[in-house]
């Protein structure tokens, strides 16, 4: 079983920035990759950014890109995402996930793995 935990989330002003964490323990999975999800109030889960741990390549949603990084520590098993230039249409509850996949993807359902979610709320 995988555990993971995210923290880092917060209240911000627009324009702001924050660093998420997530912490993975348990049984990890050092051939696969990891992804960073939100699901604002009323909406679907969406992907955000995804990351392979081996090959450390990245992908984004196009509403990110630019202004988010994914990054991982995999001496420490932890994925951050740095989030700059934030905005009120970014206010969500922010997951990160485990796939097995070797590369980022982007489907929700190749991951069967989750965090509870960290809260990010930005003010206009």
């Amino acid at each position: 079983q995988v555990q993971l935990v995210e923290s880092g989330g917060g209240l911000v002003q627009a324009g702001g920035s924050l660093r998420l964490s997530c912490a993975a323990s348990g049984r990890t999975f050092s051939g696969g990759s990891m992804g960073w999800f939100r699901q604002a109030p009323g909406k679907e889960r969406e992907f955000v950014a995804g990351i392979s741990w081996s090959v450390g390549s990245t992908i984004y949603a196009d509403s990110v890109k630019g202004r988010f990084t994914i990054s991982r520590d995999n001496a420490k098993n932890t994925v951050y995402l740095q989030m700059n230039s934030l905005k009120p249409g970014d206010t969500a509850v922010y997951y990160c996930a485990v796939s097995t996949s070797l590369m980022a993807v982007r489907a929700k359902y190749e991951y069967p793995y989750w965090g509870q979610g960290t809260q990010v709320a930005v003010s206009s």
